[in-house]
């Protein structure tokens, strides 16, 4: 079959929790898909949120095609660098998880985490335009462990109580006041070209397809809740990463060989692989971004850099 020719519609879409996630069955990655097909996986993605596809033995041009379906695809990261001949895909490895995990200094964070929470996360909330999309591509898998899992913030959020949410509507928190060991072997020598990078963001997120909101909430990268005493943020903080981080909202990811995961990055935080401190197996994911916008809250603040650029 020529390189030209392409997919049509008639994939099945697998719901894998009542609330979030969908595999997606029936569709080749590896050939151009037709305009019926693109706008079935949009809606579903858009419906479930992270959509997983199996046995995608693609190549990096296969994954900047399939991601440029869905908006303008990025550079790699803001302060790491892509592939040499794709710095549109940030390759990671597990040792680099393992590396952030051993630099991690709890007693220098700002914010004591009341619990397990450290890698959850929103893919670079420290700019003020976040990416909208993130394709994950595992390239090399371990025959078991590995799982990434994500967390639905419009659940989170819903799952407030309508008293807390009504008060949390009109707040702001700044991301990037309190990373520590994050991409820190990567980052030494552009950070020193781009400088620090620090946005304001609203603490509840309207999201601009769904009209839904999502508690926008990164744990790792939130510093502080604008406007409140410290030891008022930090106790709000604390409650708000625990619903994010409740068990009800998540769907787990198991990793195969050319597995891909497509998901929301405005309604969605994920943490992963969870148990890379336990196995010793090679794991290789390569990940575009797609552009993001600035976030919006229900009071029509919109976010802003407090250092920094957009992230194009």
């Amino acid at each position: 079959m020529s390189q030209t020719s392409h997919q049509t519609t008639g994939f099945d879409v697998r719901p894998v929790t009542p609330l979030t996630g969908a595999e997606i069955h029936g569709v080749d990655l590896t050939r151009p898909l037709d305009e019926p097909t693109r706008t079935a996986i949009y809606e579903a993605f858009l419906r479930w949120k992270v959509l997983f596809f199996r046995d995608q033995d693609i190549s990096p041009d296969d994954q900047k095609r399939f991601a440029a379906y869905f908006g303008e695809i990025t550079q790699a990261h803001p302060v790491a660098k892509g592939l040499p001949e794709h710095p549109e895909i940030w390759e990671r490895y597990a040792d680099d998880y393992r590396t952030r995990s051993g630099e991690l200094d709890l007693d220098q964070a700002t914010v004591e985490p009341p619990r397990e929470y450290y890698g959850w996360h929103i893919d670079i909330t420290f700019v003020a335009n976040p990416a909208k999309a993130s394709i994950l591509w595992g390239k090399v898998i371990p025959p078991y462990g590995g799982d990434t899992i994500w967390s639905n913030l419009v659940a989170a959020y819903e799952g407030l109580s309508p008293k807390l949410r009504g008060f949390i509507d009109g707040l702001q928190a700044v991301h990037g006041g309190n990373r520590r060991g994050a991409y820190q072997r990567e980052e030494t020598d552009r950070r020193k070209a781009t400088g620090p990078q620090v946005a304001v963001h609203p603490l509840v997120r309207v999201h601009p397809e769904t009209g839904e909101k999502a508690l926008f909430l990164n744990p790792g990268v939130v510093s502080h809740i604008v406007g409140l005493r410290a030891h008022e943020s930090q106790k709000l903080l604390e409650v708000l990463i625990e619903e994010v981080t409740r068990a009800r909202y998540h769907v787990r990811f198991h990793w195969e060989p050319h597995s891909i995961a497509f998901w929301d990055n405005r309604c969605l935080a994920h943490v992963g692989p969870v148990d890379y401190d336990f196995f010793d197996f090679p794991r290789t994911v390569n990940r575009v971004t797609l552009t993001g916008d600035l976030p919006v809250g229900p009071d029509g603040f919109v976010s802003h850099p407090l250092e920094g650029e957009l992230f194009n």
